[in-house]
């Protein structure tokens, strides 16, 4: 490790491969450079202290040298223990960036790094799964009143913080990110679709053509893994607790059925539902010999990897992303421990979706900014916002798009026409 009391990485020896990367990376991000150039111009964030628990890659860099950009002072660690890359971390701590995080950190090093973020006073929280905000709620609430205000990556962490405002012990307010349109719509459904499938095949390298995949929770990451899955010639089942999505993936054409009948028909089995516990002992009891379990889910519970393991007369690593779990005279193969296969084992979700993500959270840290003392709560970005972000994607690609005439805006605002 290289450690000094602004970083901790692995190995800053490989701070030019991962400037390479980031780079790469920003030729594929053109909307959060346009927020960039921006942010230079106007410095909406001028001497704030920003603090980030988001995943350590690539994109995530971009998104940091944008708020920098922006005046901010950053502090960054992961939000998942083998989610980090190494080249990113080593990068931005020789760029002079506070950086906290390494691939396969232990819990005692993921809390102790989040800690080292929250050491820093921030203003402005960015968070992937709401461990940042709990940490400081739990452990330092003394630092809540300077705090203008936080934003959330991702599904299960706005699950966890509209539950604590539920309680009331959300103390200040934070922008739900995730909810945009142009982060739920574009990164869970083409990011995770993607990615999800990407780290299962660098884990393992299996034929998708044939195989039947179950594909555990229907939400907006689940569509895009179905589809995906199906796109490589996979028989799809679907798995839901809810009935409007269940209904929604039978009229998309796949199978819908509960777990327990599941069981015994998947070849692959991947969960994305942010809830614990959905692949448990009584399911793994059913599996054929050779199912393969992923985890495209924010936390490592998904699957009851302590009951297989219980099951099992034998644990054994068969390549870096996968062990064999022997039951008796099957065995049952489990990708990237149980943890964001699309992460653990790949790189993530593709530069672009990202770019749409991050100009998200850039502009809701902006957002906070301009209406300090006005917010309080689980905050979605107003419609306008979303719509900019998609222009300034669209900007990016080359595409131009049409627009009312004044007669259509003059006719969607009245009333008074008839049949």
């Amino acid at each position: 490790m290289d450690e000094t009391a602004n970083y901790s990485v692995k190995d800053l020896s490989l701070a030019e491969q991962g400037l390479k990367n980031i780079e790469f990376a920003e030729r594929e991000m053109g909307a959060l450079l346009k927020v960039r150039e921006r942010f230079a111009r106007e410095k909406p964030l001028k001497g704030l202290r920003v603090g980030m628990a988001l995943h350590l890659t690539k994109e995530t860099a971009v998104l940091v040298k944008t708020l920098i950009a922006g005046g901010a002072d950053v502090a960054i660690s992961g939000c998942n223990p083998l989610s980090a890359q190494d080249d990113i971390a080593a990068a931005l701590a020789k760029s002079g960036v506070k950086v906290f995080g390494y691939k396969g950190e232990n819990k005692e090093d993921y809390y102790k790094y989040i800690n080292a973020v929250i050491a820093t006073k921030p203003h402005i929280t960015i968070d992937d799964g709401c461990d940042l905000v709990t940490e400081i709620h739990n452990k330092h609430p003394q630092l809540i009143r300077d705090i203008i205000g936080g934003c959330e990556e991702t599904t299960t962490g706005v699950i966890r913080l509209k539950a604590m405002e539920k309680d009331g012990a959300l103390k200040y307010p934070v922008v739900a990110v995730n909810d945009n349109k142009t982060k739920h719509l574009l990164d869970n459904f083409y990011g995770t679709g993607q990615s999800a499938i990407d780290g299962i095949m660098r884990a393992t390298n299996i034929l998708f053509a044939g195989k039947t995949v179950v594909v555990c929770g229907y939400g907006d990451c689940g569509k895009g893994v179905a589809l995906r899955a199906e796109g490589l010639g996979s028989n799809i089942i679907v798995v839901e607790v809810n009935a409007f999505r269940a209904l929604q993936a039978k009229l998309d054409g796949y199978r819908v059925l509960p777990l327990i009948e599941a069981a015994g028909d998947g070849d692959v089995f991947i969960t994305v539902t942010g809830n614990m516990g959905v692949l448990r002992e009584e399911h793994f009891e059913k599996m054929r010999d050779g199912a393969l379990l992923a985890n495209a889910g924010h936390f490592d519970v998904e699957i009851d990897l302590p009951a297989l393991k219980k099951l099992s007369r034998e644990v054994k690593q068969i390549r870096p992303s996968l062990e064999e779990y022997k039951l008796g005279k099957k065995s049952i193969f489990v990708a990237a421990a149980g943890r964001l296969v699309n992460l653990a084992a790949a790189e993530g979700h593709p530069s672009t979706v990202m770019s749409t993500s991050f100009c998200g959270q850039a502009l809701a840290a902006e957002y906070l900014v301009k209406n300090m003392g006005k917010l309080s709560g689980v905050i979605t970005l107003p419609e306008e916002i979303d719509d900019t972000i998609a222009r300034l994607q669209l900007d990016a690609f080359g595409v131009r798009f049409d627009s009312l005439t004044s007669e259509q805006k003059k006719y969607l605002g009245s009333w008074q026409h008839g049949t």
